[in-house]
């Protein structure tokens, strides 16, 4: 897509540096063509460096055209940029993952993006974060939660969301739901969660476990709205206020909302769909006193496309400072929202950062 507003890169000058240096942020606000080989090109072109007598600069690939160039077969400056394009092959790719009732092959998605297998994979990943693989796991159990919600049998359930047996399915119904299939289908009914609530300093706390591992901490001054929280998401299931010996549990949970640099070596029960698992996991490694863009996290979990994504796996984290998303902040250094407020946000920041 040509822009229309070209502030940068306007003498001859600037333009002939950013083709010396292939700068991306150059496309679209100019082409420049080689007399020798009759072309135009993009300014992040890989082509062989051309010599500066031979170059010349314009405004649209029309005016190149006009002037009897044609577009170079490498960078196809008259299509649409290759970021754009392979966006496009991938939301087509996940949209024929979700259509298909039976798993596809790698080489049929490759196949109908007209890549190779292994760069399809690639872009793939890229520009989701994810395998094709994990993409087509989390939608098949986006597609079993929505069954197990409806009046479909479990059986009925099962086919209808891919999986090929019963086995496949229970198998995989710890680490999709936390439980099983039956215990799911009625909103964890049968399923024992333990909780307790506490004060700390940003207010009242609500840590919660299953027979997995923590599965909440979450941070209000109310603990009324915290008990609904929990409630909301297993309606059915029998929660247990915590007896002395989960004490210490608490313990450790508010000592890490105190000083958040100490981490928590308790395990976790994280439930979340491929991609917020890779954001999650993402946040942990980011080290106490630091901070991290929703851009920057995006890039590291390789989909540099994917900061509005990112802010949503962010806002989804159930775990609050366990799983740090309070070291994610905009990409001027700003703050921006936090799921348990950004006055606690702040705080946190200020106390790994030894204010």
């Amino acid at each position: 897509m040509e822009r229309t507003m070209a502030q940068p890169y306007r003498t001859d000058d600037e333009r002939w540096d950013a083709v010396q240096r292939r700068a991306p942020d150059a496309d679209g606000v100019f082409y420049y063509s080689v007399r020798s080989t009759g072309v135009y090109c993009r300014p992040s072109c890989a082509a062989r460096p051309a010599l500066r007598r031979n170059v010349a600069f314009h405004d649209s690939c029309a005016q190149a055209e006009a002037a009897g160039f044609r577009p170079c077969l490498r960078c196809q400056p008259h299509l649409p940029p290759l970021a754009e394009r392979q966006a496009a092959l991938v939301a087509q790719a996940c949209r024929l993952i979700d259509a298909s009732e039976e798993a596809l092959q790698l080489d049929a998605l490759a196949a109908s993006a007209g890549l190779s297998r292994f760069h399809f994979h690639r872009v793939f990943k890229a520009h989701t974060g994810i395998t094709p693989r994990a993409y087509a796991a989390a939608r098949r159990a986006g597609r079993l939660k929505a069954g197990l919600a409806g009046d479909a049998s479990v059986t009925e359930t099962l086919h209808a969301a891919g999986f090929g047996s019963s086995s496949r399915l229970y198998e995989a119904s710890a680490g999709l739901l936390g439980m099983t299939p039956g215990a799911w289908r009625r909103g964890g009914q049968g399923a024992v969660i333990r909780f307790a609530l506490a004060d700390c300093s940003l207010g009242v706390v609500l840590v919660a476990s299953t027979d997995q591992g923590i599965c909440a901490i979450l941070l209000d001054d109310n603990p009324a709205v915290l008990l609904r929280d929990l409630e909301d998401r297993f309606p059915r299931a029998e929660l247990v206020g915590a007896d002395s010996s989960y004490e210490a549990t608490v313990a450790r949970v508010i000592a890490l909302v105190e000083a958040p640099q100490l981490g928590l070596d308790l395990p976790l029960d994280v439930r979340g769909t491929a991609f917020q698992q890779r954001v999650w996991q993402a946040l942990r490694e980011v080290p106490a006193g630091s901070t991290v863009s929703y851009a920057e996290l995006a890039r590291k979990i390789g989909a540099p496309q994917g900061a509005r994504a990112v802010a949503g796996a962010c806002a989804a984290n159930a775990l609050a400072v366990a799983i740090p998303c309070h070291r994610v902040v905009r990409n001027d250094g700003a703050l921006s929202g936090y799921r348990w407020g950004v006055e606690r946000k702040q705080a946190l920041l200020d106390r790994e950062a030894g204010e």
